[in-house]
């Protein structure tokens, strides 16, 4: 009997003799009046066991059967449900065992089973919060997660997402490289499935912002204040389908993006596993067959307002031209363009006046084929073979080096004696009484 057993059966003793009413003891015992006179016959009858439950100690008619417990933990003690926490380990029972049981459930079956340790909750940094934008497609969110999705089954991959800033709804792909093409790739599906959004949100990678080349250490003025750089191509890409790109200055500034990686790197890597997947192709049919229609339909929220600031593509637009590589070069007199090491002729049909000198873009599409523009109309040109280059001049041979004059050898024996000198180089005082001689 416990503590409050005991407290229970002195209100109904005090009852029972008059000492307090019955209102007064079902006040005490926290129950209705009706309810304090059922214990009262059965404390005349049953004694001091009227205030226990006649069900205590008898097992409860929605307890588990021990074979389910036993045949769950068997389940999740497999290498494929290593790492799989309560939450989603009651999912994999119900969805792949038939084992319907509840998240608390499997919690405390696993930590019974040594397959969980309980963790104390702590008190993290919180962050400014921001709230949503109020319509969907009003601000996507867009960035690339590094990380070994396939556990070592398969080559490495990378997982690029865009998620819905207002609804939390993703759209992602799997790809070999976070190249400038992937991205391009994941975009032309987005405004396929949505429209154009009116933002989209991503960090300050080359993929997306162009870096001026200055050390840390300068005290330069960065060139993007004095002469902004050319954009990117995607960058160039998004202007020309009107999205306005903004860029983030923190990992924190764009944290649903964030969260949905950690989310990601915990769930969709322990579905890969559990479905097998050690290719890319793999990988991409269960991030859409399952783990796409999975969060979509789970972990998505209602927007504030029910609008869609998605538009759609006007017929101005072209997803073909805007996601390619473009460059632009310029058309020599013979009416020919060098790109890519190679020679493009245009056809004499296209050659119209000022396209002689003028330059044209060219753009590289994602499917290899080439297009060549001139102002708003398309030029149909065929590749060239290099012209023969002109062979070098021979090389003239250089001049023998000749052989230095030997030295004149005209003075070798000639050394005056000091008389012989003197005669030959008379002094002023000499000369002077010579000529006095001769003068006598």
């Amino acid at each position: 009997m416990t503590q409050r057993d005991r407290d229970h059966l002195i209100a109904l003793k005090k009852a029972a003799k008059g000492l307090i009413t019955q209102r007064q003891a079902s006040e005490q015992i926290g129950q209705t009046e009706r309810h304090v006179r059922r214990l009262l016959r059965r404390l005349r009858t049953k004694g001091d066991q009227a205030v226990i439950h006649a069900l205590r100690g008898r097992p409860s008619n929605r307890k588990i059967d021990e074979a389910v417990k036993a045949e769950a933990l068997s389940i999740l003690a497999q290498p494929v449900y290593h790492g799989f926490g309560p939450t989603l380990a009651s999912e994999y029972l119900a969805k792949d065992h038939q084992i319907a049981v509840s998240r608390e459930t499997v919690r405390s079956w696993m930590i019974e089973g040594q397959l969980w340790q309980a963790k104390k909750q702590r008190l993290t940094e919180i962050h400014m919060w921001r709230e949503r934008r109020p319509r969907c497609g009003e601000l996507v969110q867009w960035d690339t997660s590094d990380h070994d999705w396939l556990e070592g089954r398969g080559p490495r991959i990378y997982l690029i997402m865009m998620i819905d800033d207002a609804t939390s709804r993703i759209h992602a792909r799997f790809a070999l490289h976070d190249s400038t093409e992937e991205n391009m790739r994941l975009l032309w599906s987005y405004l396929d499935c949505y429209g154009r959004p009116v933002n989209f949100y991503t960090d300050k990678a080359s993929l997306f912002h162009t870096t001026p080349k200055i050390p840390r250490d300068s005290k330069e003025v960065p060139r993007d204040e004095r002469d902004p750089l050319p954009p990117t191509q995607v960058g160039r890409a998004l202007a020309e389908l009107g999205i306005v790109w903004i860029a983030a200055h923190s990992a924190q500034a764009k944290g649903r993006v964030e969260r949905s990686f950690q989310t990601a790197q915990d769930r969709l890597v322990k579905g890969l596993r559990v479905a097998g997947a050690h290719t890319l192709e793999q990988a991409n049919a269960y991030l859409e067959a399952e783990f796409i229609p999975w969060w979509n339909t789970t972990l998505v929220v209602r927007p504030a307002s029910k609008d869609d600031a998605h538009r759609p593509l006007a017929k101005t637009h072209c997803l073909a031209a805007s996601l390619s590589y473009v460059e632009t070069r310029q058309v020599d007199n013979a009416y020919t363009i060098r790109f890519d090491n190679r020679i493009y002729q245009i056809a004499r049909k296209d050659i119209r006046t000022g396209l002689r000198g003028a330059k044209v873009r060219i753009e590289v599409r994602l499917d290899g084929s080439l297009a060549v523009r001139f102002r708003n109309v398309y030029l149909e040109v065929t590749e060239r073979f290099e012209r023969p280059k002109a062979a070098p001049a021979a090389k003239q041979k250089k001049k023998a080096v000749s052989t230095p004059r030997p030295k004149s050898q005209w003075m070798k024996n000639f050394k005056l004696t000091a008389p012989d000198k003197a005669a030959l180089c008379p002094t002023p005082a000499a000369t002077s009484l010579a000529s006095k001689k001769a003068i006598r």
